[in-house]
């Protein structure tokens, strides 16, 4: 497995890491099918573990299966929304706070690696409310570092303001707008950049929308193919899919989810062996995105 240092952070992290909001979907009496996920991709070298306090059950299954395990991982959690039942308001300092004290307790941890403020807009991030939180949380030891999670000009504000240590974006093969407006940023920055959605949830080369959530990323695919296949590019979509996201150096892991331990090892395989693509790919693949997609956003 490959590592790369997050940014100012100074943490190495595994270039592939695991989106645990699938895991959230999960019961918490499918216990030991989340301690197959998570274990197996520890003991293949991944340590990057990203969750959040809206993911259903998610922190709970992460404190249940791998909290023996903690020192051998980052742990990167999110926070502003209201979860399940909670009373108040979201994107408050109130309710920041009082996430991050629940997904302590729920991760079965007495310090989080990284919390993330979790897609909030422009006009919550300019108030300044829960940028403070989240500092104050810092500053009282119960998180390491600090970041935004977000896309467009949410993302755009949160990485020139300073405040943050790391970023989390979305970008694929078929939503590369951070490429030029984000990228460039991070770097001069010298923030860490987390990847969100790399494989672009399948989309890429499926002969229909594998989801209803992913019909944006399918017509966009449809799209960039009108002109034919890309030459040389593997024939595993989702191979060639990860393999692009990771040719970028400004990225320092991409973030995959499942719920199925075959799969999860699946992906470590092609990362440890079948990458990386071939750059003529990458190339080709920016050339179609810069062609047809200039006016395409990013997706949350």
């Amino acid at each position: 497995m490959e590592f790369r240092t997050l940014g100012r952070t100074g943490l190495e992290i595994s270039r592939l890491g695991v989106g645990l909001s699938e895991i959230g979907d999960l019961t918490v009496n499918e216990v030991e099918q989340v301690s197959q996920v998570l274990n197996g991709a520890l003991d293949r070298g991944i340590n990057f573990l990203d969750t959040s306090a809206c993911y259903g059950n998610s922190e709970e299954l992460i404190g249940r299966t791998v909290a023996h395990r903690r020192e051998e991982f980052v742990l990167a959690t999110k926070c502003g929304h209201l979860v399940a039942g909670e009373r108040g308001r979201e994107w408050t300092a109130e309710t920041v706070t009082r996430s991050i004290e629940r997904s302590l307790r729920r991760l079965n941890t007495d310090v989080l690696d990284l919390v993330q403020l979790h897609s909030c807009d422009v006009e919550v991030l300019e108030q300044g409310e829960v940028i403070e939180a989240l500092l104050a949380a810092r500053a009282a030891g119960k998180t390491r570092f600090v970041g935004y999670s977000g896309d467009n000009e949410a993302a755009l504000w949160a990485v020139e303001s300073g405040h943050f240590d790391t970023l989390q974006t979305s970008f694929n093969l078929v939503d590369q707008q951070a490429r030029t407006r984000l990228f460039p940023k991070v770097e001069a920055g010298n923030m860490g950049l987390i990847i969100k959605r790399p494989i672009a949830n399948g989309a890429w080369g499926a002969a229909r929308s594998p989801s209803a959530y992913a019909a944006p990323y399918f017509k966009r695919a449809q799209a960039m193919l009108e002109r034919g296949p890309i030459p040389g590019a593997p024939d595993n979509r989702i191979l060639l899919a990860l393999g692009f996201a990771l040719a970028h150096e400004t990225v320092d892991t991409a973030i995959v989810g499942t719920q199925n331990p075959t799969h999860m090892q699946a992906n470590l395989d092609w990362v440890e062996h079948e990458l990386p693509i071939a750059a003529e790919v990458v190339a080709a693949l920016h050339e179609r995105f810069d062609a047809v997609g200039q006016a395409w956003v990013q997706l949350r």
